[in-house]
Parts: structure tokens; sequence; C-alpha cells
């Protein structure tokens, strides 16, 4: 059972590779441990994905119990079924273009389809694409690994269209969006507030750093149990100090 009065702090969570394997659904186990946390604490999901991704991973529960959910790495911001915010910058004809190219010139030997996706406010983009299947996904995980890919294509990308910032996300993806529009925008929202960021790409380049930079305190992890870990000792600690 948890500890009341760990909800005076705010805990911001990326979800995919942070409380989720990416895109896939919540761990059971961790899913009844976290919905807990949720109804205790003052939770807050921000992520790449969209709405409808979001929901498929974690689930209706805790999705509703989050104090909101910055869906689109903030630029599209729900609190349960209202949407309180959403940016309409498109991708432009020239922007894709170069997306194209690129795909075009990957050596990288599979292709999947859905390779540019447009969100609310911004764009992923992957060379595998979004329809591979897990297996897919290890491959591309493990050329990538290897070649660097996206962080040379985001670089290319970040020269070429200096108003704009990709930035690598998840396993597969870059995500795009203006300059501002990354997830540090949620910061506003809690001002005065000490706030715990929980991440896999903290990295410079990796879609968590901006915020990372901003927030009260980080907690860089690998996967969704080591921030069950992180978690269990700051309730420890929380109760050793009563």
């Amino acid at each position: 059972m948890y500890v009341k009065g760990l909800d005076v702090d705010k805990f911001i969570f990326d979800v995919d590779g942070t409380i989720t394997p990416s895109r896939c659904e919540i761990d059971n186990d961790f899913a009844v441990f976290f919905l807990d946390f949720c109804a205790n604490n003052d939770v807050y999901l921000v992520t790449g994905s969209d709405k409808e991704k979001t929901l498929e991973q974690v689930g209706e529960e805790i999705y509703s119990l989050c104090k909101r959910v910055y869906n689109c790495s903030g630029s599209d911001v729900w609190e349960g079924e209202k949407n309180v915010k959403r940016n309409k910058w498109v991708v432009s004809s020239i922007q894709r273009a170069f997306l194209v190219g690129r795909l075009g010139r990957s050596k990288f030997p599979l292709r999947t389809g859905k390779h540019i996706e447009e969100r609310p406010g911004m764009v992923n983009f992957s060379i595998v694409g979004r329809n591979a299947t897990s297996s897919e996904r290890k491959l591309y995980v493990e050329w990538d690994t290897k070649e660097n890919e996206r962080i040379q294509i985001a670089s290319a990308f970040n020269n070429k269209f200096p108003n704009l910032l990709a930035t690598v996300g998840g396993e597969t993806g870059i995500d795009i969006a203006p300059k501002g529009a990354d997830k540090s925008q949620i910061i506003d929202d809690f001002k005065g507030n000490t706030t715990h960021f929980f991440g896999d790409m903290m990295e410079v380049g990796g879609n968590d750093y901006s915020l990372a930079q901003v927030v009260s305190k980080c907690y860089p992890v690998e996967d969704w149990k080591q921030t069950k870990k992180y978690l269990k000792e700051l309730i420890k600690n929380k109760v050793a100090r009563k």
C-alpha cells in the first residue's frame, strides 16, 4: 500500500521504453503497481505517440487516472476525454520530400509501410515503417545500433530545416516538430513544483533530452522494470522519513 504525501511532487513519465516495452502494452503486474501509484500521486504522461496508441499501450484506467497526458510530445494535451490543447502544425511538401529521399537512400533492406506518420503538431519518421512486427523492429534496432542511421538522418534534417527539430525517439523512429514543440514545452504547467521525470532517451539527441534539462529530478531508465525499481525506492524513502 502506498503512502499518501508523495503527491506534493509531480511525476512525469515517458511511455515507450519507460512504463511499457516499445510500442507494446504495459506489463500486467506493473499495470497493477502503476495504477496504485497513479491513484495516490500526481502522475503525468508525456509521449511522442498519439492518444489512440497511448490508450492501446497503457489502457483507459491508467490514462484517465493521470492528471494530464501530453501526447505528441505535448502538442496534443488531454485530461481524460477533454482535449485542452492541440498544435495544428503540419509537415511541408519540401520536408516530406527530404524524408522520402532518405527513405530511398537507406541501405536497410526492409520496408513495411507507414514511414511518415503525421500526428497533431509533429511527424514520426521510420525507415523500417510503423507497420513492422516486433521481430522486424528488432532487426532495425540491431542495424541502427551499428550504423547510427537515425542520428545521421536527424542531424541532416536539422541542418537543412533549422526552424524544426528532429530527435531520435522510441526504437525505430525520429520525431519531428517545430523548435520549442518538443517535450520541454510542457514545463510551464509545472512551475513552482518539484518534478520527477522518468525516461529512456535522455541523452543528447533523444526525445526526452529537452525535458530532462528543465525538470527538478531525472531518472534515466532502460525499461519499465527499472522505472518500477526507482518508484519503490522513492516510496521506501518516503516511509523512512515519516
